[in-house]
């Protein structure tokens, strides 16, 4: 059985998929038996496939169901699963809901990004000795840790608000719209943070954000009428031909090739082209009934699979590694709940208001292992700080 895993990539590809559905689904289960969303079980499979549980236990089935070499495919995969459940937030996110509330999104998002963003660097500054990798610029390590604490999980949001049926109320349209607008303000920090770590200077990351000012401006100008046009050759299901379909992911590419290009992830292409495509007709719910099981059951879960085994829990084997794991999560608590609730009361929201949405925009879990996974890569966090990281990711999606 191992000798035909190793020489067959397909048929391992295959026990992976089925091991990390499987395993999901089952936790899914046991989640909403407990009144949490479905992205819980499904970070917690992915940790559990990974060393921190399986390579612990069984050490010689991790090495052979998940070897190195075919991680490769699996993120492959994960991206593109990625790319289109943002596409399918998008379809889903009604911008009539979000008229007169603007200024309070706003508001709300960039407090939410300068507080924490401003408590990760500190923290980052005092624990410098105790978490920062030799080599690593100090400045480069306090950004990305601000950086790391103001980011929103917009996607795992938006799945928590559509699983509570929140999405079309005031607080929830207010949360959802104050995280996909601080995400792109945290990712144009996390452009500058990587082309700071890279040494590509400051001018590429000042061309990153009036690029993006760009993109947004022409899509909502230029493409978004033609969207209307081509939405309304595809208003009924007759109309929505696999010709249509194919245009539509032809436009989907290309949107999220332009914002992979441009430095804040393919990500946002997917989300805005989602955006943009009109809800009169039904177009967008039908391409909405094509994609989502596919999607959701499918290609998500290889994600949160591939951030488990890259998460080694048993790098913090000492009391003080989980003190600080405890410090970390408490920091981003109270920066990105303490923020957000501050600035939506200045917004003359209730208490109770102001409160849901503090915690609604502290939930992390996707983007951040998304982020986190960036910083890995650059080598910018050590291996025990990202598994720190990803614990406060679960925690404050859990909370």
């Amino acid at each position: 059985m191992v000798e035909l895993l190793a020489h067959s990539p397909l048929a391992l590809f295959i026990v992976q998929a089925v091991l990390i559905i499987g395993v999901a689904r089952g936790l899914g289960l046991l989640a909403r038996l407990g009144g949490q969303p479905m992205v819980i079980a499904e970070v917690a499979a992915g940790i559990m496939l990974g060393p921190s549980l399986l390579g612990w236990l069984w050490p010689a089935a991790k090495a052979a169901v998940f070897p190195k070499e075919s991680l490769g495919l699996l993120q492959m995969f994960s991206q593109v699963g990625l790319v289109l459940f943002m596409f399918l937030i998008g379809l889903e996110l009604d911008p009539k809901v979000l008229r007169g509330r603007g200024r309070a999104a706003l508001l709300i998002s960039q407090a939410g990004i300068v507080v924490p963003f401003a408590m990760g660097a500190l923290l980052a500054f005092v624990l410098r000795a105790t978490l920062r990798e030799a080599g690593v610029p100090l400045g480069s390590f306090m950004m990305f840790m601000g950086t790391s604490m103001c980011i929103t999980a917009f996607p795992v949001l938006a799945r928590i608000l559509s699983e509570r049926r929140m999405m079309q109320t005031k607080v929830g349209a207010i949360a959802i719209t104050s995280a996909a607008i601080g995400d792109v303000t945290a990712w144009c920090l996390l452009a500058f943070v990587v082309s700071t770590v890279t040494a590509r200077g400051l001018n590429r990351a000042l061309q990153t954000v009036g690029l993006t000012a760009l993109y947004i401006a022409l899509m909502f100008v230029a493409v978004r009428p033609f969207m209307r046009r081509f939405g309304a050759l595809a208003s009924s299901r007759e109309g929505l031909t696999q010709d249509v379909v194919a245009g539509t992911f032809l436009l989907l590419l290309g949107s999220s090739w332009a914002t992979e290009v441009i430095g804040i992830h393919a990500l946002f292409g997917a989300f805005v082209l989602g955006v943009i495509i009109p809800r009169e007709g039904g177009f967008a719910t039908l391409l909405t009934d094509k994609l989502e099981d596919f999607v959701v059951v499918f290609l998500l879960p290889m994600f949160f699979a591939y951030s488990g085994l890259r998460t080694q829990i048993g790098l913090l084997d000492s009391q003080q590694a989980w003190v600080l794991c405890g410090v970390i999560i408490a920091v981003a608590c109270a920066g990105k709940f303490g923020g957000s609730l501050i600035a939506a009361r200045l917004c003359r929201l209730s208490w109770r208001e102001s409160a849901t949405i503090g915690v609604l925009m502290n939930a992390r879990g996707l983007m951040e292992l998304i982020v986190l996974n960036i910083g890995l890569d650059l080598g910018v966090i050590s291996p025990t700080l990202f598994t720190m990281l990803v614990l406060m990711a679960l925690a404050t999606t859990l909370v």
